[in-house]
């Protein structure tokens, strides 16, 4: 079956029509239950693509039964246009079966207090409503219920300039967040003229861009000094290995990071790489997609629990997984591309350093 054809069956349809969270999350188990069937006999990338299908439709569901939810609460229609926009592995269309919470709302228009009672209404509900269909809330509260993620375009604009003009960690942490911002529901218009607004943000100016690859040059070491693989030693974990913070969170920082340098509008971590690769001014972005193909398919292949047909997993290889010498061969030489990068990107930020100071 041709992937677009598969995005069309009858348990992603089910997804669409479901009328409340209960139903909601019974159609979300079922699609999830088929692709978990689907998982390594496809393509890894085809595979996260569609459980990302899932994801939206799960997101686009839940915004039309928190709609209804609130006019039988007697809120009534939303007092203007909105968007709903998704960040983190979810606006790069790498979300897991097991991923949480990640996303905002972009409002209409001029802010007043009928808005803003509504919308706070409406984005803890949607929350509530999203937790209840088993995506767990975010522990950083990246969340529409969140004021911070919650705004007017014209309030959005004031605080994205406000986080790029001040180049301290916590801001700059909070724009890296932004700039995977991807729309899913709502009016797209007003996500574009957010993205127009981000962007103009990063064309010519050197002092943010240095400011990000600040942030992106800090990473969890995960080789010695003798290039031997880094495993846990201590906890539940002993002997296993973080895939999400020693691989793939470092890969999909180095790609942003140039992304964004170069003015590549791309969320997804591959599209970027595709953009990058037709630039023609990064060498190493056949390596880079290999290694980041392979964090993919070990992250996803990590031991998951199942709890009420919900899955959640801590993203590490098992000690006893890591003795596949094929598996462990892949992982050292994933970790030896990202060493040799980091290296490179730490020279790059002194230079820059020196340059501005």
């Amino acid at each position: 079956m041709e992937i677009t054809d598969w995005s069309k069956n009858k348990d992603y349809m089910s997804i669409v029509t479901a009328g409340s969270p209960q139903a909601l999350k019974r159609s979300r188990i079922v699609c999830q239950n088929m692709l978990l069937e689907r998982l390594n006999l496809i393509p890894i990338e085809e595979w996260m693509f569609l459980v990302n299908v899932m994801h939206d439709r799960v997101a686009e569901t839940a915004v039309q039964i928190c709609e209804a939810q609130m006019k039988e609460a007697g809120y009534g229609p939303p007092p203007c246009a909105y968007s709903f926009i998704v960040f983190g592995s979810a606006g790069r269309l790498e979300a897991t079966l097991w991923s949480d919470q990640d996303n905002g709302l972009i409002i209409e228009g001029e802010p007043d207090e009928s808005k803003k009672r509504y919308f706070e209404q409406f984005g803890n509900m949607l929350s509530d409503v999203l937790a209840e269909v088993g995506y767990e809330k975010c522990e950083g509260k990246v969340m529409c219920s969140e004021p911070m993620w919650r705004k007017t375009l014209r309030e959005w604009e004031e605080q994205l300039e406000s986080w790029r003009s001040q180049l301290e960690w916590e801001p700059i942490r909070y724009l890296i967040i932004s700039s995977d911002m991807r729309h899913v529901a709502g009016s797209s218009e007003l996500s574009m003229r957010w993205q127009e607004f981000f962007h103009s943000g990063f064309a010519r100016n050197e002092r943010l861009s240095t400011a990000v690859l600040r942030n992106t040059v800090r990473h969890k070491a995960t080789l010695n000094l003798l290039g031997q693989v880094l495993t846990e030693r201590f906890g539940d974990h002993a002997g296993g290995f973080d895939i999400k913070y020693g691989v793939y969170i470092p890969l999909v920082n180095i790609v942003r990071h140039l992304s964004l340098q170069k003015g590549i509008r791309e969320t997804s971590t591959l599209k970027r790489l595709e953009a990058l690769e037709e630039l023609s001014i990064y060498k190493h972005t056949e390596g880079v997609r290999e290694a980041f193909i392979t964090a993919l398919r070990m992250r996803v292949n990590t031991p998951y629990t199942n709890h009420d047909g919900l899955l959640s997993s801590s993203d590490y290889i098992a000690e006893s997984k890591l003795k596949d010498k094929h598996l462990f061969s892949e992982l050292r030489e994933s970790l030896l591309l990202v060493r040799r990068i980091h290296r490179a990107l730490q020279r790059q930020l002194r230079s820059a350093e020196r340059r501005q100071s």
